[in-house]
């Protein structure tokens, strides 16, 4: 019975606008920590499931509590004639509504008032708009005009980063776009690859802070081994790979209508739309097509593994990159139908090598049972634990396991935790490591965890870490964020990496 009413409470909540739902591949706005605990407290309430009695089952009872809120057949089955919906007093509706538009209309009468607040910020600040972006700022701006004055004030002055503009950003923190600084990095990029035999361990130290976006594609296919390093070899090399890719499409492609075939290719085609859905340039059926056609060719060509959920997300980075060796504007709204077919060929064939090479150093992720990704979940869990005695054992007594949150942090590279920005900064620097993609990764997942400890320590139930950690807040990080997080990456691995001694207990 508490099952049902558990399960209802889901369904109705579901419904509940501003209510928190987790979107598959979604990036979620900040929340409110002191809502958010709030809610949390109240949902522990309803469910009062006694944590210490059911040690194995934690995780399963929170799965099953919430599995059901984005069932497909919510709104038919729900049943609007129940006790429950008729509870409301039409009387009390009457007068709230009346209230509302009278609030509204008293809102409307000063509207010098709210314009006065937003022309005072400075030209520097203004971020360029994007479509995806316009429900934001109408939401944003509907906030200002409720919330009193003083409360706006109080607020740090920060330019608003969309949710999805700006993948190209180089600086997404608000910052001049081009330092002298940069201006003179760029050039040292620019003398490295012009050079006849770039040298490679150089590039590499340069490109760790990170690669400017002039030069970004061509330093990633050196960097990845698709590209030689002697200039007079990279044309050739350029046509025989991206000839080599399409021989494959015309060998293997049909396949994917043979019955040994069709589960993959039909995972393949469930989890396309769902990737980064929040930005419409993979929402192009033709990048679909596109991103199809790569994930099922490597498929194919490494049978050991096949198509797992998570590869689908490691092709972006590098369309994206590609992508904008192109275009000038900012990519996310960009119609690919405007590039010609031979342009969209090269992107689509250095996308799927530079995104095999990238695999080739991590495929045990995605073998059977998924080795790779169970050792470094016990690796991070054995780092954690030297690192931040505290919030492990704060993980310990809420019985938060760290394959629940972590598993998804390697098998997906952290890119449903970061913006795509972010995850294209990143990727400047996992790939002049070592082994960055996987070894240094593992040390990024600390620094990251370890960077939400206040907000980890201050959650006191099993649900509401969850919550936190599925859903954390970096929906405005960019290059400055990113860079701090590497610098402590780089620490803890200078600190544990040699040390075997203090990694293990």
């Amino acid at each position: 019975m508490a099952a049902e009413n558990s399960k209802q409470f889901w369904k109705r909540s579901a419904k509940l606008p501003g209510s928190i739902q987790p979107v598959y591949g979604a990036q979620h706005p900040p929340l409110d920590p002191r809502l958010t605990k709030n809610f949390i407290k109240e949902r522990s309430k309803v469910n009062a499931v006694p944590l210490k009695s059911k040690k194995a089952s934690s995780f399963h009872e929170f799965a099953r509590n919430t599995s059901d809120a984005w069932d497909i057949g919510d709104d038919e089955e729900e049943d609007f004639s129940s006790p429950s919906f008729q509870t409301l007093n039409s009387k009390v509706a009457l007068a709230t509504a009346a209230q509302v538009l009278e609030n509204h209309s008293k809102l409307r009468v000063k509207p010098e008032r709210s314009q006065s607040t937003t022309s005072d910020v400075p030209a520097s600040y203004k971020v360029i708009k994007s479509s995806s972006d316009a429900q934001l700022s109408r939401n944003s701006s509907d906030t200002c005009l409720r919330n009193p004055l003083h409360k706006q004030q109080s607020l740090p002055l920060r330019p608003i980063i969309p949710l999805v503009a700006r993948i190209s950003d180089q600086n997404a923190s608000g910052a001049p776009p081009m330092t002298v600084r940069e201006k003179t990095r760029l050039e040292k990029f620019r003398q490295l690859l012009s050079s006849h035999n770039t040298d490679l361990d150089e590039l590499r130290k340069c490109s760790w802070p990170g690669v400017p976006r002039e030069v970004r594609p061509v330093t990633w296919r050196l960097l990845s081994g698709y590209l030689p390093a002697n200039t007079e070899r990279r044309k050739l090399t350029l046509q025989r790979k991206r000839e080599e890719y399409f021989g494959f499409i015309e060998q293997y492609y049909d396949s994917r209508n043979e019955e040994h075939h069709q589960d993959t290719y039909r995972q393949i085609h469930i989890d396309i739309p769902r990737t980064n859905p929040l930005i419409p340039l993979f929402q192009q059926p033709l990048v679909q097509e596109i991103f199809e056609r790569i994930l099922f060719i490597w498929a194919i060509r490494h049978p050991a593994s096949g198509y797992v959920q998570g590869i689908n997300d490691l092709v972006t980075p590098f369309f994206v990159v590609f992508l904008s060796e192109y275009v000038e504007e900012d990519v996310e709204n960009f119609d690919v139908t405007n590039l010609s077919q031979d342009i969209l060929r090269s992107i689509e064939a250095d996308s799927f090598w530079c995104m095999s090479k990238l695999l080739d150093g991590i495929q045990d992720n995605y073998t059977f049972a998924q080795p790779g990704i169970q050792k470094k979940v016990k690796a991070l869990e054995e780092l954690v634990s030297r690192i931040d005695e505290q919030v492990h054992n704060h993980f310990r007594r809420y019985e938060v396991e760290y394959l629940q949150f972590a598993f998804r942090w390697m098998n997906n590279l952290l890119m449903r935790e970061l913006p795509l920005r972010c995850t294209i900064r990143l990727w400047d620097t996992y790939q002049s490591e070592p082994e960055g993609f996987s070894h240094f990764h593992l040390y990024v997942c600390a620094a990251f965890l370890i960077k939400w400890r206040k907000e980890i320590l201050d959650e006191e139930d099993f649900q509401g870490l969850l919550m936190l950690l599925q859903n954390l807040p970096t929906i405005h990080w960019g290059n400055e964020e990113i860079g701090l997080l590497l610098a402590e990456a780089y620490r803890l691995k200078y600190m544990f990496a040699d040390a075997p001694n203090h990694y293990r207990r």
